[in-house]
């Protein structure tokens, strides 16, 4: 195992800038403006504890209801971590061997010709499998938990199997981690969701996250700004019922989850997804709850995989762009139908920063990551 190339600076910065800290909540109200993003909420955490929290702008504007940090959003792909970090910690409880071949725990992931897949290589997204659009991969969000895990075996099934050579460069896929999800349910001999709340979010303290809808959960509503010309598109592109009513240039999207969820399936506020920010930057701990050993936890965020469109680590990723930022930072983006989020470490300053917002475009969270982390570097 190389060293880590960007090792944590333990410990709380002393202060904030306050100055700074306006200028970087002036920026993210100019830029939900700009971009007309409905509502947004932001954390950030040092490896000790949460630094800050807050909610812009509206989680629903039928309803004028503010956003806040406890605002439940969609992850998508930010789960990719969580589900990496519960493969991590099966394999440091030896219940996971990563370097074996993927058709030992899922036989019908087999490569037709050419290397086997590993389990690794799902995690690095150098497993040669496909990344087809997951357009019409959600369900509305009382769907039967039953049918939306036949729904994800179906799309294992067809999809799962490799379409590149395992082991060329990596290219960033969804698929890969629904077949992640599948192993680590055979490997922890539980559903995949029990797995990951067992071994991941209960230990991490964050009882408010988990793959379904909550009843006393004020989650947000997801958003598309089109026009309304485009309205029967969308319809038509995703299932029945899903689509809501129009607020001005905003279509909202009815309470749906995600099939797959390995992928992309959690839904939480930022707050509990700084805490899992706050056990990666502390090395596999939290509140004194040991989830990874210290070297999983940094071997996860070493990125050593170039690849398309992103390097990749164990679950991290950065874009080739920022291989030379300074700070230092990886980080993990969660997009799709409705929503927008980003989550970063900066291990050499000791900070992790995660912004969700209820809008499809982006709204330049690199910028406003960087704002946060010059207010918090103290």
């Amino acid at each position: 195992m190389t060293p880590d190339p960007h090792p944590v600076r333990h410990g709380t910065p002393a202060s904030h800038d306050p100055a700074a800290l306006a200028a970087a909540r002036s920026m993210i109200a100019d830029r939900m403006a700009r971009q007309h993003v409905p509502g947004l909420s932001v954390a950030v955490t040092s490896s000790v504890g949460q630094l800050y929290a807050e909610g812009f702008g509206y989680r629903d504007l039928a309803t004028r209801s503010p956003a806040t940090a406890d605002t439940a959003y969609l992850w998508f792909s930010m789960s990719k971590i969580a589900t990496a970090t519960a493969a991590l910690r099966l394999a440091d409880e030896g219940r996971l061997d990563l370097d074996a071949p993927v058709h030992d725990l899922v036989p019908s992931v087999r490569a037709a010709r050419g290397p086997q897949p590993r389990i690794r290589q799902l995690l690095d997204h150098t497993s040669g499998a496909g990344n087809p659009l997951p357009l019409r991969w959600v369900v509305p969000a009382g769907a039967d938990p039953a049918a939306v895990r036949a729904r994800t075996a179906d799309l294992v099934a067809r999809h799962g199997a490799p379409r590149r050579p395992a082991g060329a460069p990596a290219r960033y896929s969804n698929v890969g981690y629904l077949v992640l999800a599948e192993v680590i349910a055979r490997a922890a001999g539980e559903p995949f969701e029990d797995a990951v709340r067992r071994g991941v979010l209960e230990p991490a303290g964050m009882p408010a996250t988990g793959y379904e809808h909550r009843d006393d959960a004020l989650a947000a509503t997801g958003y598309v700004r089109l026009p309304r010309a485009a309205t029967p598109l969308l319809r038509a592109a995703l299932p029945a019922g899903l689509v809501g009513a129009r607020h001005a240039d905003q279509v909202g999207l009815r309470p749906f989850r995600v099939v797959g969820a390995g992928y992309g399936g959690l839904i939480g506020p930022v707050t509990d997804a700084a805490r899992l920010l706050r056990l990666h930057l502390a090395d596999g701990v939290v509140d004194g709850v040991r989830v990874l050993r210290p070297e999983t936890a940094r071997l996860m965020r070493d990125i050593r995989t170039p690849g398309r469109p992103f390097d990749l680590g164990l679950g991290w990723f950065r874009r080739p762009a920022d291989r030379d930022a300074t700070p230092a930072f990886v980080e993990h983006w969660g997009t799709g139908g409705g929503f927008w989020n980003a989550m970063r470490l900066y291990p050499g300053l000791d900070l992790g920063i995660v912004v969700m917002a209820n809008t499809t475009r982006r709204y330049g969270h690199d910028r406003l990551m960087a704002a946060l982390a010059t207010a918090f570097r103290c």
